[in-house]
């Protein structure tokens, strides 16, 4: 997943963590991902596959389909069969970084609901392209995710709020931190203890101390969970409610069966 917003950026986004965690815009109330629009396109033109390119590997587990050169990189993203659009795309770097300051947790149940267009084209791009998606904690805070707005996070509280993005940070409580800034350690504290540095430094010296880096495991499969559920809700045009702790969608058996897909034979992964 695209977890270098913790460590890069000029540090927008750990002194936006920093910030909701020594109060400065209060009790969260609100929290707005914007991600930008997906694409649109099709139907495409099959062709036959490149002689470099193993397409049956290529396609491993998804159903087997004729090549076509906008199933491939880069545009892969925009097709379900391989990926999860904008949502999961941009949403995968603001979404980490919301539920990084709300705190996601482990227990209760979060309800997921919304609009956006739902593509379908014959061989063509079939993720939604525009969306607007409440996931609604178990304590009541909102986390909404859109594509209309500027891209970056909307953090709101009972006492103020700030934008932040990969440009800057912005806002009242922002703008106040002239005259009264953060504790002096506030940024390596939210850093687990150690000075900020290189996203993949990061990575390989906790292969080497046994440490959890900045972005665990556990935290992403959260987040991503997060943005599959609210694709789900689109694609099938209903709210959908979410066991934190079974991490099982609750009442719906149509939308559980989505929880896993078939694995083409010659490419299963049993677990």
């Amino acid at each position: 997943m695209g977890t270098q917003q913790r460590s890069e950026f000029r540090l927008f986004f750990l002194q936006a963590i920093a910030m909701i965690r020594d109060g400065r815009i209060g009790e969260l109330r609100k929290v707005v991902a914007s991600t930008g629009g997906g694409q649109t396109g099709g139907p495409f033109k099959t062709a036959a596959v490149p002689g470099h390119l193993n397409w049956d590997m290529w396609l491993g587990q998804a159903p087997k389909v004729p090549y076509t050169p906008e199933r491939c990189h880069v545009n892969f993203r925009w097709w379900r069969e391989y990926a999860g659009g904008q949502m999961t795309d941009w949403g995968a770097h603001h979404v980490d970084i919301a539920l990084w300051a709300i705190g996601i947790p482990e227990k209760g149940q979060m309800k997921i609901s919304g609009k956006g267009d739902v593509l379908q084209v014959a061989n063509g791009y079939n993720m939604p392209a525009q969306f607007d998606v409440t996931c609604t904690m178990p304590n009541g805070l909102p986390l909404q995710l859109v594509t209309g707005q500027r891209q970056g996070i909307l953090f709101e509280g009972d006492k103020g709020r700030f934008f932040v993005n990969r440009g800057g940070i912005y806002g009242a409580p922002v703008d106040a931190l002239k005259d009264s800034p953060l504790p002096e350690n506030a940024i390596s504290d939210v850093y687990g203890g150690r000075q900020p540095g290189d996203h993949m430094r990061n990575f390989f010296e906790s292969i080497a101390s046994r440490k959890q880096p900045i972005s665990d495991v556990f935290s992403h499969h959260r987040a991503v969970s997060v943005l599959h559920l609210a694709n789900l809700c689109l694609l099938l045009g209903r709210e959908l409610t979410w066991d934190l702790a079974t991490e099982q969608i609750v009442g719906d058996k149509d939308a559980q069966q989505q929880q896993s897909r078939e694995q083409r034979k010659g490419y299963e992964i049993t677990v």
